[in-house]
């Protein structure tokens, strides 16, 4: 009797204190099976209070949900938001943040609803760090491209706090179709998951966060700050000028764009975007000086167990990779230098890199939520800007923010941006056009533009922009470099800055 009386007692402290939590969560209890039926969530919304997803009461007859969820902006933030369906379940922040959002026993707020009368149990709200004129700047950017392949992405970030302040995917969905009760689940399947564009992409898997491309040139901002920060004995390296370099384990030949020559210390190479110069680098820098550096930055080695997987509040974010390496590889290092062979960057890790530059080689967390309010408004939680990674010491990041300003003005011949924003913008970028062979084996380039400003005092907005699969003849610059102007032009209007 007592055994077994020990036993019950052992039984109650188990499902009383070790299994509660589990418990009051299940998807098989029926309390929260009720809740999840009822599908009232709280509301997301945008850093000005744009609501970006609510639920309302449903008035159809015959609807299972007691509220609906509704995206009052429709595909604009579809790959921040993600969606609530019946069929899928939830992706993006409405993933996230779901403890939140669904209806859920408050905590007490006070000592009168710890004692006598408990809160009621209703949803709690999220507020974002995203901004609706940067959201909505990136995305008519995008529209407006004269450029034939219209996917890519945009991501603009607060350096010096992590802030997501815009994050654009093309292509796009809008989450009410998923939201949508009545929509049978083949339907919801077709409009999603199974549908892909010419380019093979699909809205319901951002660019930003989930797809990778060749950062090519882009990545010529890691080799430069592995010199600074690592290696400075190459801080006056001159490269003689040539079209081309060879390899002595290799019959690859690494030439120039445009099969022009190119050369000289690191402030001609930088804005010049010179090729063969800066695989010569890489080549000096050494497999584990540079791929030190890369990681150092957030990329993984390509091909390792464990991949870095930058702290976004966002699920299934994918890791950006580096070659990975062999001891004195020639021809492999040097084009891993420039950012080709197996390298691979998301937007959000190229956003990231920039960011860590402007802000002095520190990269900031990045993160969407800004704070969870409950139903009377009380503050939950509040995110606290938290560093990530350190990527450089602030002489070496101060350095590279140089050369980066050089790209963007005329005091270097030939500079891949000058031309493109005006001088009193004080703008840091870098350029990028990555070939990227097809399965059809035509030639195309994944186009970057990465950069920050003001370059000069307290940077305020860090920014990547990729769009791939472009025609070879373009570049960049061409392609991604205006989609990052009308970026900063709306910063500039939005902040009373002058352009």
């Amino acid at each position: 009797m007592l055994i077994c009386f020990a036993l019950v007692v052992v039984q109650l402290v188990n499902i009383q204190f070790r299994q509660a939590n589990a418990l009051t969560n299940s998807p098989n209890n029926p309390r929260v099976a009720q809740e999840r039926y009822d599908n009232l969530r709280g509301a997301i919304t945008a850093a000005d209070g744009t609501v970006l997803a609510k639920s309302v009461r449903t008035t159809a007859s015959g609807d299972p949900y007691h509220y609906t969820r509704v995206y009052p902006q429709g595909p604009l933030y579809a790959g921040i938001t993600g969606y609530d369906s019946l069929f899928y379940g939830t992706s993006g922040i409405e993933f996230e943040y779901d403890q939140y959002l669904r209806t859920h026993t408050q905590s007490p707020q006070n000592f009168s609803q710890l004692l006598f009368n408990k809160p009621p149990s209703e949803p709690d709200n999220v507020q974002l760090t995203v901004d609706p004129v940067l959201q909505e700047a990136a995305t008519q950017a995008f529209a407006s491209t004269p450029a034939a392949n219209k996917d890519g992405a945009v991501v603009v970030l607060d350096p010096t706090t992590g802030a997501v302040l815009a994050m654009v995917s093309s292509p796009t969905y809008d989450p009410n179709q998923f939201a949508n009760p009545s929509v049978p689940a083949e339907e919801s399947y077709n409009f999603g998951e199974n549908l892909k564009d010419k380019e093979g992409f699909t809205g319901v898997v951002p660019l930003a966060t989930q797809q990778r491309f060749a950062p090519g040139s882009t990545f010529k901002v890691v080799t430069s700050t592995a010199v600074y920060n690592l290696d400075p004995k190459l801080i006056n390296y001159n490269f003689p000028s040539a079209v081309s370099i060879k390899f002595t384990d290799s019959d690859l030949t690494l030439k120039n764009d445009g099969d022009t020559a190119c050369g000289g210390t690191m402030a001609l190479m930088l804005p010049q975007s010179c090729d063969p110069g800066y695989g010569e680098l890489g080549i000096q820098l050494g497999v584990p000086t540079l791929t030190r550096q890369a990681e150092d930055f957030g990329y993984s080695i390509y091909g390792a167990k464990t991949q870095y997987i930058p702290k976004l509040d966002l699920p299934s974010v994918a890791a950006s990779t580096f070659t990975n390496l062999q001891p004195n590889a020639q021809a492999d290092l040097a084009y891993s230098a420039i950012g080709q062979l197996n390298d691979a960057a998301t937007p959000l890790e190229n956003a990231l890199v920039a960011a860590g530059i402007a802000n002095g080689g520190v990269i900031m967390t990045p993160h969407l939520m800004q704070q969870i309010t409950n139903g009377q408004g009380a503050v939950i939680e509040t995110y606290q800007p938290t560093p990530m990674l350190t990527a450089a010491t602030p002489a070496a990041a101060a350095s590279v923010n140089k050369l980066m300003q050089t790209v963007a003005n005329d005091t270097v011949p030939d500079a891949t941006a000058n031309n493109i924003f005006p001088v009193s913008w004080h703008v840091a970028v870098k350029t990028g056009t990555a070939q990227a062979p097809t399965p059809s084996g035509v030639e195309e380039t994944d186009d970057w533009m990465i950069g920050f400003m003001p370059a000069i005092g307290t940077p305020k907005i860090a920014i990547a922009v990729v769009v791939p699969q472009q025609s070879f003849s373009v570049t960049g610059a061409i392609v991604a470099g205006p989609i990052v102007k009308q970026v900063f032009q709306a910063y500039l209007n939005e902040t009373g800055g002058q352009g």
